[in-house]
């Protein structure tokens, strides 16, 4: 090796050699269960609940329904007059039409503004972990589910929780 080649070894040596020695600080954390524990999504679920019950109350009834006439249709087979059976069966496939209309909107509607409320969320929890790992003098949080294995002492997800609750208190 050349004299050069040797002095530039040693240099890049003594310039990386504070590098190996700070260590990064790193922690985990489970987002799904962070986000989903705090106060404020345990609320928004009870309130998209209440406020969706009666359409699912509606959907529910709707199904007994069609159950009931479905029924009727097996225990009268042979005894119903054709006009009669035929009104039956229609009478259900109107409830079936309306029942899978109901479905359709009420999962599109809970999706979106559940979509909306886990969003929201999730920005706030980003938030929360910047400020959190700042606190801690973190390098890095990672999700649990992108770790094979870590040790519980660097898991974060209930400071996270409380961090989260008290910088978004419910109202």
């Amino acid at each position: 090796m050349s004299r050069k080649s040797l002095l530039a070894l040693a240099l890049c040596s003594v310039a990386l050699a504070p590098a190996a020695v700070a260590q990064t600080k790193v922690a985990v954390i489970n987002t799904q269960r962070a986000i989903l524990e705090t106060a404020e999504i345990k609320k928004a679920s009870a309130d998209l609940q209440a406020k969706y019950k009666p359409r699912q109350d509606q959907l529910d009834k709707l199904q007994r329904e069609i159950a009931d006439l479905q029924t009727q249709l097996e225990s009268s087979a042979g005894k119903l007059s054709p006009a009669g059976q035929a009104d039956l069966e229609a009478q259900g496939q109107r409830k079936q039409r309306e029942a899978q209309r109901i479905s359709e909107d009420l999962q599109a509607d809970v999706d979106r503004e559940r979509n909306d409320v886990l969003q929201r969320a999730q920005t706030r929890m980003s938030e929360v972990l910047k400020k959190l790992a700042d606190e801690k003098g973190l390098d890095i949080v990672v999700d649990t589910s992108a770790v094979p294995f870590f040790k519980l002492t660097v898991e974060l997800t209930d400071d996270a929780i409380k961090a989260y609750d008290k910088a978004y208190p419910l109202k």
